[in-house]
This record gives C-alpha cells, sequence and structure tokens, in this order.
C-alpha cells in the first residue's frame, strides 16, 4: 500500500509567469479587505462571533448560531500565523488533523482517516471543487491560493454531504477570496529564508467602469528539500509560477456577477535519476447571482478546470472537469427557510499508463447529477430552530445515492447554544477504487474491484457554544459509525502464492472525540487562542475478509492535539505572534509525539509598508510529522527562517 500512496500522490508544483518576484502568500501584506487588517483586530470576540458564514446551510447566517462545528480563519489570522502556504495556513483549524509529509505534500483530514491520498474531506475554493478523480481527494501541492487574496477559510467538521454532496464525508473545507473592489491598487511584496529560498506577489486592482472591479496577479517561489531521515538531502526541492485575475460587476442593487481565473506551471525534483515531475494548469469560474425580492434569491455556478500532471516513468494524466450549478433560496411563510439546488459534472479524464503502473481503461469520462433541497423550520423563532434535508446524487459508478441529514439548533440564552446533529454521508467510488492496475512485483499485482461500492458513514453529533464578553467557547462531540470501508483482498490464484490483491469494502469502523476551542481577548491589544481535539479511530474486518490491517493504511491520525496561538501589538508599531502545537504520536507509523513553535514578528512603520521575520519549527532543527516508518519517502521536516516585506500604493 506504500507503493500506491506513492503513486497517487506523487505530486508537482508549478513554475513559470513572467513576474519578477517570487512569492511570499499571506503573512508580509498590507491588509485589504474591510473585515481584514486593522478594522478586524479591532473586532470584539462578540463581533466576530456574529461574522456571517456561509458553508453550513449554503446561505449566509451567524457564525455563533450554526448547527455544526465549523472554525473561521480570518485574513488576520492567516498575516499573524506567518504561514507561507494555503496547508500550513489550515493548521490553524484546530478541527483538522494536519501533517506536512515533504517539502510539497500534505496529508489533511478530519476526524481521522488521514493519509497522503485522504479521500473524506471536501475542499471548496470560492465555490469549485478541487477534486481528483483518481482517488477521490486533493493535491495540495497545486492549490496554492495566494494567502494575501483570501478573505476567510471556513472549515467544517464533519459530514456535510447533505449540501455539498459525495467526499463531504468528514469535512468541508471553503476557501472565499475578497471581491475585486477590497484589493485595489498596487501590491508588492517579496522575500526569501532558509526554507523558502525566493519568493515574491504583484497584484494589481483597479475600476473598470462605475460597476466593475477588476485584480490581477502574479506570483511565484522556490522552495528547499526536506531531508531523509539518515540526514541526507531529499532532493525534493521544487518552483512554481502562477497568474490570474477576478473581475466583479455590480450589475444593479439586486444582481451581480464575477469572472474569475488561474493559470499555473511548475517543476518537482526527483531524488531519482530521470526528468523533473511536471505540473501544469488552469481554471475559469463564472458566476451569478441575483435578489428576485426579500424572500427569494437565485444564484448560478459555471466552471471549467484542467490539469496536468506527469510522473517520468509512473504515470502522466491530463483531467478537464466542467461543472454547473443552480441554486435556488426563498422563505415560505414566518418559518421556512428553503434552500434547494441543481448541479451536473463531467470529467474527462486521460491517463498515459506505464509497464508499473495502469488505470484501465486508460480514457474515461464520468458523470454526476445533483440535486438538493434543506428546509430550516423555527419552530419557536430566534430560539429553537430545525433543519431538514437530502442530498441526491446519480454516479456512472453506484447509480443513486441519498444522503440525508437533521439538524437542531437551540438557543438556550443570550449567550449560548445547543446544537446536535444526525447525518449519512457517502464516499463513493475513485479510478483507484475500481479501474487501477498496479505491479507490486514480477507476479503480484494490486488491482480495483470492479464491485467496489460507496463507503457509509452515520454520523451522530453535539456540540455547544458560549459567548460571553471577551471570552468565546466552542465544544463539540461525535460518534460516527461506518460501513464498507476500503480494505485489500487477496485472491490466490496460484495455491502458493497470492498473486493477486483486490480492492473491496471489507471493513468496517468508527470513530469518535471532542473538539474543543476558546478564543479570549486579554485586551484591546492582545488576544489568545486555544484548540484541543480527542480523537479515537477503530476499523475491523467483515467476516471474510483477507485484509487485517485493521485500517492501517486508511487512517494515519494521532489520537490528540493541542494548539495555542498568542498574538500582540506592541508599541512602535511592531507585532508579536506566537503559534504552538503539540501532536501526539500516530501509532500505526511509528511518528513519535513532537511539539513545534513558530513567532512571527512584524513592522509597520507607515500604513503602506509592513515588514516581517518569520521562524518557523523553531523547538528542533528537524521533525518528522509522517510516514510510515519503514517507508523511503518519509521525510524530516526542518527549522526555518524567512523575512518578508510588502509595499501597498
Amino acid at each position: 500500500m506504500a507503493d500506491l500512496r506513492t503513486v497517487a500522490v506523487a505530486t508537482s508544483m508549478v513554475f513559470t509567469l513572467g513576474f519578477v518576484c517570487f512569492t511570499q502568500p499571506g503573512f508580509a501584506q498590507q491588509p485589504d479587505s474591510s473585515l481584514s487588517g486593522e478594522a478586524l483586530k479591532k473586532l470584539s470576540i462578540e463581533q466576530l462571533m456574529n461574522l456571517q458564514v456561509t458553508s453550513v446551510s449554503k446561505r449566509p447566517e451567524r457564525l455563533s448560531q450554526t448547527a455544526s462545528a465549523i472554525q473561521v480563519i480570518t485574513q488576520e489570522d492567516i498575516r499573524r500565523s506567518g504561514a507561507s502556504s494555503l496547508a500550513e495556513a489550515l493548521r490553524l483549524a484546530t478541527n483538522l488533523q494536519v501533517a506536512q509529509v515533504d517539502s510539497r505534500q500534505w496529508a489533511i483530514s478530519a476526524r481521522g482517516f488521514n493519509s497522503t491520498t485522504a479521500n473524506k474531506l471536501l475542499v471548496l475554493i470560492d465555490g469549485r471543487t478541487v477534486y481528483t478523480p483518481l482517488f477521490s481527494g486533493v493535491f495540495w501541492d497545486v492549490q496554492e491560493v495566494p494567502l494575501q487574496d483570501i478573505d476567510r477559510i471556513e472549515v467544517i467538521s464533519g459530514p456535510g454531504a447533505t449540501l455539498w454532496g459525495a467526499n463531504a464525508v468528514n469535512g468541508v473545507i471553503n476557501v472565499i477570496t475578497k471581491d475585486a473592489k477590497d484589493t485595489q491598487g498596487l501590491l508588492l511584496s517579496g522575500g526569501g529564508g532558509t526554507e523558502q529560498h525566493g519568493f515574491g506577489t504583484v497584484r494589481y486592482g483597479a475600476a473598470l467602469g462605475s460597476r466593475v472591479r477588476a485584480r490581477i496577479y502574479g506570483r511565484g517561489f522556490d522552495r528547499d528539500a526536506t531531508m531523509r531521515t539518515n540526514g541526507q538531502d531529499a532532493a525534493d526541492d521544487w518552483y512554481l509560477g502562477q497568474g490570474g485575475f477576478r473581475m466583479d460587476w455590480e450589475a444593479s442593487s439586486a444582481s451581480r456577477a464575477t469572472l474569475q481565473g488561474d493559470l499555473y506551471d511548475g517543476r518537482i525534483s526527483q531524488p531519482s535519476p530521470g526528468a523533473d515531475i511536471a505540473v501544469s494548469g488552469g481554471n475559469v469560474t463564472a458566476k451569478w447571482s441575483r435578489t428576485i425580492s426579500g424572500k427569494s434569491s437565485l444564484a448560478g455556478q459555471l466552471y471549467y478546470d484542467r490539469t496536468h500532471r506527469d510522473i517520468p516513468g509512473l504515470f502522466a494524466e491530463d483531467l478537464d472537469t466542467y461543472d454547473v450549478d443552480l441554486q435556488h433560496g426563498t422563505r415560505l411563510g414566518a418559518r421556512h427557510d428553503v434552500v434547494w439546488g441543481l448541479g451536473y459534472r463531467l470529467i474527462n479524464d486521460r491517463i498515459v499508463n506505464s509497464s508499473f503502473l495502469a488505470f484501465l481503461p486508460a480514457h474515461v469520462a464520468r458523470q454526476w447529477f445533483t440535486g438538493f433541497v434543506q428546509d430550516e423550520i423555527a419552530l419557536v423563532p430566534n430560539r429553537l430552530h430545525v433543519a431538514l434535508g437530502t442530498k441526491i446524487e446519480h454516479n456512472d459508478y453506484t447509480g443513486f445515492e441519498i444522503q440525508p441529514s437533521g439538524r437542531v439548533n437551540w438557543r438556550l440564552s443570550p449567550s449560548g447554544t445547543l446544537w446536535a446533529a444526525v447525518s449519512r454521508a457517502l464516499r463513493t467510488p475513485s479510478r483507484i477504487d475500481r479501474e487501477l492496475f498496479a505491479r507490486v512485483s514480477a507476479d503480484s499485482f494490486l488491482a480495483g474491484g470492479p464491485g467496489f461500492h460507496s463507503e457509509e458513514e452515520l454520523a451522530y453529533e453535539l456540540g455547544y457554544r458560549h459567548q460571553q464578553g471577551s471570552l468565546a467557547l466552542s465544544v463539540a462531540t461525535f460518534y460516527s459509525r461506518y460501513h464498507g470501508l476500503r480494505s485489500l483482498e487477496q485472491v490466490y490464484v496460484n495455491p502458493l502464492a497470492p498473486d493477486t490483491v483486490v480492492i473491496g469494502n471489507g471493513q468496517d469502523g468508527e470513530s469518535y472525540g471532542a473538539e474543543l476551542t476558546a478564543d479570549y481577548r486579554v485586551t484591546d491589544r492582545w488576544r489568545l487562542r486555544a484548540g484541543y481535539t480527542e480523537l479515537r479511530v477503530r476499523v475491523w474486518p467483515n467476516p471474510g475478509s483477507t485484509d487485517m490491517s485493521r485500517g492501517a493504511t486508511e487512517s494515519q491520525a494521532p489520537d490528540r492535539q493541542f494548539f495555542l496561538l498568542s498574538s500582540v501589538d506592541l508599541p512602535a508599531h511592531l507585532g508579536l505572534a506566537a503559534w504552538f502545537r503539540a501532536i501526539d504520536d500516530i501509532n500505526n507509523q511509528v511518528v513519535p509525539a513532537y511539539a513545534e513553535l513558530n513567532v512571527t514578528l512584524t513592522w509597520r512603520p507607515t500604513s503602506k509598508v509592513e515588514c516581517s521575520l518569520v521562524g518557523q519549527n523553531l523547538l528542533h532543527s528537524r521533525h518528522r510529522e509522517f510516514g510510515a516508518a519503514a517507508s523511503p519517502t518519509r521525510r524530516d521536516i526542518q527549522r526555518g527562517v524567512y523575512g518578508a516585506v510588502a509595499w501597498r500604493f
């Protein structure tokens, strides 16, 4: 299975865009949004809890009143953390399990079932699903969103399948970038350091008439290699170039449209002889929304996404994705808020197979048809709400699938809210599950199972939020039961040896635990955030299964983790942030527990210039976060320091 993970996630990153700088995603930039930077720093805890989120019910609602385990990463959080990539910024969501694998690969999941090919977490960037049909997961190396342009990241732990569909099993990540009107003018940022050799961003925003605002950007970076466990260079350094645009048109007070897109290209070094790994791609998204009346609204979205990945000697892929969605929301009477929608997706996936690895057939076109409806009922207005809904999907692998849910939100007092949920979610088959053919040895093979069906989860959640004065607390408890988890079944064609291992649904499992978060504004200048997660995952074989791994290849997550972020504004236009994390060991990988500290010092001599110095992983010269003990791809993550400067004109 180690070979399978290497194949599915042997990834690359990108370069080539004709801008002189290399990118600094996120920390050293002038805040642009009205709810970022100076404005966001001045918000009270109560105002922060009243920020509107859209990922839980596909309509705006207050963070403090959502019936879900949701956390929001703001632009100010990212800026102060010193994060240098989207994946690293996701560490700020304490309800996620985030581990760096090597210089560009990450293992990210929620509520367990983490691996380099994690397949139970749905990720969206401005409504565009970041998804590969190869393994139903995310290639994190090509999700290089400019952190300066992110408005917020909404992170849900727990099922979101009723609204978002298959693969939103254990969580949803929704990355929302800023409106073009909030990024006007010229931004230049750049810098470098030990692990990040060079980076920079150029962005320009302007008005195109009285109702249209636009921005364009270019960025790039060069990152150093990680280290092997024996202390040798891992030769996985890489570089990337990326550019894009966004236009927002306020057609009227009731109607607006957005057009945005990105292009990227790059190379990743390989430790073995031969050519570098190459990746490239681009996307374009068009959105339209209209407020029909005070009780009704309509929205539509269309996007096209193309990715290319070439791993010399292993495989190459060209993937085209076409997606269209329509959503309507309306209020029926005084008690019902109904939202419903329809969607269609087409993927065109072409693989260049090798003698070692193949997907059969090499070229496939797959379709998804979806529809959902959810009704939020105000049983007691402003006190007790119930949301009932379901998602109906049809895919080319398993036909029709239904994913219902029910949620209750009970406001016990002005400061306390109790919520509960029951949900059914599915992880539909990927190409690996059905169509993979890999040579393990001269007479042994790993093959997809033609009868592989959807993995099923039934989840129960109970949570409570409390906000009073300068303190906000949240706790979410959960229990999930899984049926038909992926297994590796031995098929004895030759009586002397297992010739073939077939992917099947031979395992069941469960996960349970609790997620606690606290946010405390000590003074107007000093803020503390803390998070703690307790998690247990248990997987067992069903009768007749030959897979005795008990989920070792499917769930690689620590039992507990703790985070603490302290940020303070100092005199002389200085700012200091310290970000501590303590991660328990991963038993089935023999990855030891570790603790690390990031520290960021900023200086803003004027409102248009900011300098920053960031130290990452300061407690150890190197540590490991992921990877089986015997794996040749296991890497150590090193201490790093970088400096950055940003100007805004």
